[in-house]
């Protein structure tokens, strides 16, 4: 298992975790923030991996506090971390991947989806956290669907899910939001996207079961809008 966070500390106590078992793992450090952290941490995993069986982009900035705050790449905090970065990543990743299938990538993304605003997709007006939160998440799974179209002939599978909502995790208790689900359930439905036999690829999953996103993430334009706007704001282009 590779293990990516920006906490060291937490980040080797998932990984005595697993070593404890029967398993293997190893840490890697890097703030999503930052488009140099995540092309190194790419760089790092190729150098140290043959293959690469799974990636999961689960990396995420929630709403809350309900401020503007711009990356250092100055990009709009969340659109980067929850989005940009995970899709500078997974280019980077990208032919590993492909070269692993039968492999597969799964995008944590939510419920709450927002649409972007083309004439104002770093949201400098009329911004909230919830806003921001919410089209991060509508891109992931819009970013889902273009991975299907262009891998699943390849032998890649590509989903998306909204793994619970409102588990105990630190994005929740900065919203001051009481929890509604385990953990575990979360987990479970993530689990579900890696290792199932019995599902198609190009989905976006309500936990456990398949359900319709956003309409703009099923729009050809609107997806054609966001792939440009990738490639020119991480620098790297989608194959």
């Amino acid at each position: 298992v590779i293990v990516h966070g920006r906490d060291v500390e937490r980040g080797m106590a998932v990984v005595d975790e697993i070593t404890d078992g029967s398993g293997t793992a190893r840490f890697y450090a890097a703030d999503f923030a930052a488009f140099e952290n995540v092309r190194a941490l790419a760089h790092a995993v190729l150098s140290d991996y043959d293959r690469l069986d799974v990636l999961v982009n689960n990396a995420g900035f929630g709403s809350a506090p309900d401020e503007r705050w711009v990356s250092e790449d100055g990009h709009e905090f969340r659109f980067q971390v929850n989005y940009l970065a995970p899709f500078l990543l997974t280019a980077l990743l990208e032919k590993r991947i492909v070269e692993s299938v039968p492999s597969r990538i799964v995008n944590v993304s939510s419920l709450a989806q927002s649409p972007i605003d083309w004439d104002d997709p770093m949201i400098e007006n009329n911004f909230t956290g919830r806003r921001a939160y919410g089209q991060s998440k509508l891109a992931q799974i819009a970013h889902t669907i273009d991975l299907h179209e262009r891998l699943a002939d390849r032998g890649v599978l590509v989903n998306a899910l909204h793994p619970a909502t409102y588990m105990p995790t630190g994005m929740v208790q900065r919203a001051g939001v009481e929890p509604r689900a385990t953990i575990d359930e979360g987990a479970d439905a993530v689990m579900q996207l890696i290792l199932s036999d019995e599902i198609g690829g190009g989905l976006f999953f309500n936990q456990m079961v398949p359900q319709r996103a956003h309409a703009q993430a099923y729009d050809e334009a609107s997806r054609r809008q966001l792939r440009e706007l990738s490639e020119r704001l991480t620098g790297v282009e989608s194959h």
